[in-house]
């Protein structure tokens, strides 16, 4: 049968959905450098808002440490002592995981979890993989500017290159580097490096020109991480022209209600365009039974007429397949046998002589019998 290794196949298929499509969500794969933050969102459907939440950290669902927990009672860490946060927003069907002063050994698989309870239910999860790393990265890999203007650029550090000088060079030219001091400070003219010693240092770039236009490299120690920054030539618009016109008596102005406020243009705008999130993976997850039921029904159609056809060739197969020997044996097997008015001939009676004589004239009468 054919019907059970596709179902199998559907079965399969629906399993290896990811994040559990139909249940919850989080983001992908997170590479952070040590010693900073990191917020994840994990999305769960309506009928989970009032179940409790949980955030662990392990390669095995069902052996991972949980970390923090929607219905865990909060202490002295609420006030920031602690590295991992929850924050549940029942109405937008998520909650929130704030992970802060990342270690290299914080590295590692991560889960989202709806606590569901029960013999038969499990819990409803989705996984992340976090990998802190040491090195290098900067908020924004491409800054603009006018001539004539000043541009920031802001590169994050590792806790590991806190003590190291920090440098602000021309791509693939290390001889010219601005390098800061002992008390992580440059500056001249230009470009002014300001290093906060913990995460972080800026250089802003002063009185821009066309030639500053290029690739350039934050730098700490061994690590480097590129920035492209863009010279613009300053606009040109024209002022609007002033018109004087005579003063107008201003128009009496009209109360408004305090019990009623506008609500912002973003809000009552996007509002018009929200869809939950449950929609979504009920669409797919119809549109995959659908698929099924496209593919099983007109396969199990033919199987139904191959086996009828199949009846019908071995009932036509088994009649033609009486032997001669049979038919001599039980002819009425066969043959119908015809009544009329007469007695029957039987098969075994030998049909009455007839004497006939031929005459001629040159020889003698000769009789035989028929």
């Amino acid at each position: 049968m054919m019907m059970t290794p596709l179902l199998f196949f559907a079965f399969l298929l629906l399993s290896r959905l990811p994040g559990s499509l139909c249940r919850v969500t989080t983001v992908g794969d997170l590479r952070v450098l040590e010693g900073r933050s990191v917020m994840i969102p994990c999305h769960y459907g309506p009928q989970y808002a009032s179940y409790v939440k949980y955030w662990c950290h392990g390669s095995v669902k069902d052996l991972c440490t949980s970390l923090v927990r929607s219905d865990a009672p909060r202490g002295p860490a609420a006030a920031g002592e602690d590295k991992v946060a929850m924050f549940d927003d029942p109405v937008q069907q998520v909650f929130t995981v704030t992970m802060t002063e990342l270690q290299k050994e914080d590295s590692g698989w991560y889960w989202c979890g709806v606590e569901v309870g029960g013999v038969w239910s499990a819990d409803v999860t989705a996984s992340l993989h976090i990998n802190v790393i040491q090195g290098m990265s900067v908020v924004d890999s491409m800054v603009s500017g006018e001539e004539g203007t000043s541009v920031t650029v802001q590169c994050l550090y590792s806790q590991g290159y806190r003590q190291h000088e920090k440098r602000w060079c021309r791509s693939g030219d290390w001889s010219s580097c601005l390098v800061t001091d002992g008390e992580g400070r440059y500056e001249d003219q230009a470009v002014e490096i300001r290093d906060d010693l913990t995460k972080a240092f800026t250089v802003t770039l002063k009185g821009l020109a066309r030639r500053d236009t290029g690739w350039y490299w934050c730098a700490a120690g061994q690590q480097q991480v590129a920035v492209y920054i863009l010279v613009t030539p300053p606009s040109t618009t024209a002022p609007a022209p002033t018109v004087t016109s005579p003063p107008e008596e201003s128009p009496q102005s009209v109360p408004v209600s305090p019990s009623v406020s506008p609500l912002p243009r973003h809000i009552a705008k996007g509002a018009d365009h929200h869809r939950p999130l449950w929609e979504f993976p009920l669409m797919v997850c119809g549109i995959l039974f659908i698929l099924m039921v496209l593919v099983l029904l007109p396969w199990k159609i033919l199987d139904q007429y191959n086996k009828t056809h199949r009846t019908r060739q071995a009932e036509l197969e088994a009649r033609l397949s009486v032997s001669p020997r049979q038919l001599s044996a039980d002819p009425d097997s066969v043959t119908p046998q015809v009544t009329t008015g007469r007695t029957p001939l039987s098969s075994s009676s030998t049909p009455p002589h007839r004497r006939c004589t031929v005459s001629d004239p040159a020889h003698p009468p000769v009789t035989s019998d028929l």
